[in-house]
């Protein structure tokens, strides 16, 4: 579970306002379900995941300046756009996937001369897959398979993705809640968040 902090601390430590924050979420910069309410011994109080809201405040006062709120917003949606589209030339100068990510979407996904936003995505959680766990090709293979059939329908539900192996045997599963299953087994990826791959992904291409 996220570490959380209050909004007390998180005021403090971030050295921004109570309007700050509540503007930025009416803007639909900060998600609404990182406003938590809990109960404490003084009554209620908002906690937000610790990494997340710090991160987010970070890039939203790097970028303010230069960036509209409404154009900042548009950035940080788990949206797709629709309009994006890239020719391999042109994906392979931006840097943000290896050449090797793409070879191989080109392998399974066969008479592709452009790539859309979504294409880029599956490309790019892949890599960050192969980062964070021991996957192989055709772990990432079938979890291509996967996203590319299924994300449309659970796009929408601020889906995960978790890895789990069992006898040399991996199993990839999309989900909202990693926890509403058990394995006897650690995961090599668990709870994975698309939309912060959507997210970021986004940044780094406009």
């Amino acid at each position: 579970m996220d570490e959380l902090i209050s909004k007390k601390d998180l005021l403090v430590e971030a050295n921004i306002s109570y309007g700050q924050l509540y503007r930025w979420k009416r803007k639909k910069l900060i998600p609404e379900d990182w406003f938590m309410k809990k109960s404490t011994f003084t009554g209620h109080e908002t906690f937000f995941p610790k990494e997340k809201i710090k991160e987010r405040i970070q890039q939203i006062l790097e970028m303010k300046d230069d960036v509209s709120l409404d154009d900042l917003a548009d950035k940080f949606s788990s949206d797709i756009p629709e309009k994006m589209a890239f020719s391999r030339e042109n994906l392979l100068k931006l840097q943000v996937l290896s050449k090797e990510i793409v070879l191989l979407y080109e392998e399974i996904f066969r008479d592709k001369t452009e790539y859309s936003f979504e294409d880029i995505l599956y490309m790019y959680i892949s890599e960050d897959l192969l980062a964070k766990g021991n996957l192989s090709i055709e772990d990432l293979s079938r979890i291509l398979r996967m996203l590319s059939e299924n994300y449309d329908r659970i796009k929408d539900k601020d889906p995960s993705l978790s890895v789990y192996r069992k006898l040399g045997v991996s199993i990839a599963i999309l989900h909202r809640d990693g926890e509403i299953f058990q394995s006897d087994q650690p995961p090599l990826v668990k709870n994975y968040s698309i939309r912060n791959a959507v997210e970021s992904l986004k940044l780094k291409l406009t």
